[in-house]
């Protein structure tokens, strides 16, 4: 049996890694098999890999250094965790996957969205998420909530210029129109629980198609 893959997307301050656990529990109480993970990390290779990519004193790392430790983070995560899962027949609730990389790096650091995805193909073969949910803020309110969660570590990303994470925001919405049929749009301006129920109705309308 196979299960299916859903993952969140946003850009930093969305509120995106809050909503996962809500809608783990929420499905969980429903009865569905349900396992959370999160790129770059999920495993141990991973999040080594991940404390390299965001460790604030790298400033000199290198946009294609960047895009590859990705890639290599996602491909060892993807052997040892969400693949395995999935023939499993579980949801997996996956915080980023390519997406990220091809906004982040393909458009907001300029390397190009196709490389970017040549570059993943070699990483995640044909594994596709099956619904991706973009939880939408401006970048200025997202960037805003972080400054006022001080139990939130600043990040190498949460550092970038605004007109970064401006160009985050337009990647996204570009992706967004180019597959609209994968990725449904969440207003994540609302408060959380609402943001939540909203991915849960999102995520039960594709499990009971």
């Amino acid at each position: 049996m196979q299960g299916h893959f859903i993952t969140l997307e946003g850009g930093e301050g969305s509120g995106k890694t809050t909503v996962l656990d809500i809608v783990y529990n929420e499905l969980s109480a429903l009865g569905y098999s349900v396992l959370t993970t999160r790129e770059p990390g999920g495993i141990p290779i991973a999040e080594k890999i991940r404390d390299i990519i965001l460790d604030p004193i790298n400033i000199q790392m290198e946009k294609k250094t960047e895009a590859l430790l990705y890639a290599a983070a996602r491909h060892q995560h993807l052997i040892e965790v969400i693949s395995p899962a999935l023939q499993r027949g579980k949801i997996v609730l996956c915080d980023r996957f390519i997406d990220s990389s091809l906004v982040y790096q393909g458009y907001a650091r300029g390397i190009g969205m196709d490389e970017i995805m040549e570059i993943n193909r070699f990483a995640i073969s044909d594994v596709f998420p099956d619904l991706t949910l973009l939880f939408d803020i401006e970048p200025e309110l997202g960037l805003a909530r972080i400054e006022k969660n001080k139990h939130r570590e600043k990040n190498r990303l949460d550092l970038e210029e605004i007109n970064f994470h401006k160009k985050v925001y337009e990647g996204y919405q570009l992706l967004l129109n180019q597959d609209p049929k994968r990725i449904k749009q969440i207003d994540a301006n609302k408060t959380i629980n609402e943001v939540a129920q909203e991915a849960i109705e999102k995520i039960l309308i594709k499990l009971n198609n």
